[in-house]
């Protein structure tokens, strides 16, 4: 169990667990597990994690066929700038490691960001917290669970 299935059980939030195994060879995370799970690359999401111009570091869940639109991000959470936060400070913030990074259980909690295409499916997939394992989740399940807000942060 990860911290993420350990956060989501504890919280009462129905989710189906989706293992598979990872090449560590693989060029894109995102992209292996839509091949491995069998699914469309719109319903597979993404955590990035971002810092906005006031330092404050926020986590971002997009399409994994987009790409994370740091201005609308910016946007969304009512300031003027974010930049892709560095990947060592990333893993130290959740918990997890890049590729692995979950929405769920993460070491500090910080303001979560969901992508509104996330409404065109019952169901998304997001990592649960190691790579090549993703949770199968209502994305309304998501938003409440993380009190995160949605917007328009993706671009393709």
């Amino acid at each position: 169990m990860t911290p993420a299935c350990l956060a989501l059980d504890a919280a009462g939030v129905s989710y189906e667990l989706h293992p598979y195994t990872h090449d560590p060879a693989a060029e894109s995370y995102g992209l292996e597990a839509v091949d491995a799970l069998g699914v469309e690359p719109d319903q597979v999401f993404k955590t990035l994690m971002a810092e906005l111009d006031t330092g404050e570091l926020v986590v971002a869940v997009v399409p994994v066929s987009a790409m994370l639109d740091l201005k609308a991000l910016a946007s969304t959470l009512g300031t003027k700038k974010a930049a892709m936060a560095d990947v060592a400070k990333a893993e130290r913030s959740s918990g997890y490691v890049a590729g692995g990074i979950s929405p769920f259980g993460q070491r500090t909690e910080r303001r979560t960001v969901l992508d509104e295409l996330a409404f065109a499916s019952d169901t998304i997939f997001v990592s649960g917290g190691r790579r090549g394992l993703d949770l199968e989740i209502d994305p309304n399940d998501l938003i409440e669970t993380l009190q995160a807000v949605t917007g328009p942060i993706s671009s393709t």
